[in-house]
């Protein structure tokens, strides 16, 4: 028989897993699974506990949100581990499963999660040291979902980051910076940085499909340049919402790039506090983890 380690966040949206679990262990049963479960207790448990674990299972399967997931990725990664990972969305965004193509409905995405072809995803590295699975971003709306209470994640569910990102518009940072990628260097005044490997962040699903290519060695880099009225910013806000071309917003794929800043600027590393660095270099972790993932249709 298979084994199977199941990690889950009870907490993770409104709670989603926890009354879909006993149906789910089932439904892994079925498959022939011998399932091990374990309840997420704090952060950083779930890293921990595939570090400790993980090697001794044929497969990991996670529920929970973005950071969930997020953790998991960093164990298999800092424990040196080939176990393809199964991911159910339980969230209040849900950003990768998006870019995954994996459904909202639980038990399909577990039945993905066994049944499905595994494939080598691209990861990301912060400072060479913290793992992220698909955004390390700086400036406007970053700190939104990492201030956001968790109560009104639960009640509103991505409203609540809007909500609050509203709030932060009348104080916006520029910073100034100097970004290096692929022997190019670009110089100005940024409020809003993100290199990214989904098509969904923050909810809203800014990258175009084809160019997001997950096992392709490359990151996709957004930059904001800094505007002069709010009225730029207002167009800039529309022109990243909607996809469209804007003096102020640049794009380009790399598969490193390093900033540099006077001051410490504060990151967030899919979705959570990054911490404050004036010096950052985010590279491409090459293919590093087995994921599974579902059809286009999905």
């Amino acid at each position: 028989m298979k084994t199977l380690l199941f990690i889950y966040n009870p907490a993770a949206g409104k709670a989603k897993i926890t009354g879909a679990l006993g149906d789910i262990t089932a439904q892994f049963q079925r498959q022939d699974w011998l399932v091990t479960l374990y309840a997420t207790q704090a952060a950083g448990d779930a890293t921990r506990i595939v570090q400790e674990l993980g090697s001794q299972y044929d497969r990991i399967v996670c529920s929970g949100g973005d950071g969930t997931l997020n953790e998991v990725v960093s164990g298999i990664i800092y424990g040196g581990l080939e176990q393809p990972l199964g991911y159910l969305p339980a969230g209040s965004t849900n950003d990768f499963s998006k870019t995954l193509h994996l459904p909202a409905n639980l038990h399909k995405a577990a039945e993905i999660a066994v049944t499905g072809t595994p494939f080598a995803c691209d990861m990301g590295q912060f400072n060479g040291e913290r793992v992220f699975v698909y955004v390390a971003a700086f400036g406007i709306f970053t700190n939104v979902s990492y201030e956001t209470p968790q109560e009104l994640k639960q009640i509103l569910g991505h409203a609540a980051y809007v909500l609050n990102g509203l709030r932060s518009l009348a104080d916006v940072t520029s910073y100034s910076m100097t970004i290096e990628h692929d022997g190019i260097l670009e110089e100005g005044n940024y409020i809003y940085g993100m290199v990214s490997n989904s098509i969904s962040v923050g909810g809203f699903q800014g990258m175009k499909t084809n160019e997001v290519i997950l096992d392709d060695g490359k990151f996709e880099v957004l930059l904001v340049r800094t505007p002069t009225s709010l009225i730029e910013l207002n167009a800039v806000l529309a022109a990243i919402i909607s996809r469209a071309p804007n003096e102020n917003v640049l794009s380009f794929q790399a598969h490193e790039v390093i900033f540099h800043c006077n001051e410490p600027v504060s990151w967030t590393l899919d979705g959570e506090y990054g911490g404050e660095h004036t010096d950052a270099t985010v590279q491409i972790l090459s293919q590093a983890v087995r994921m599974m993932r579902g059809g286009m249709q999905s």
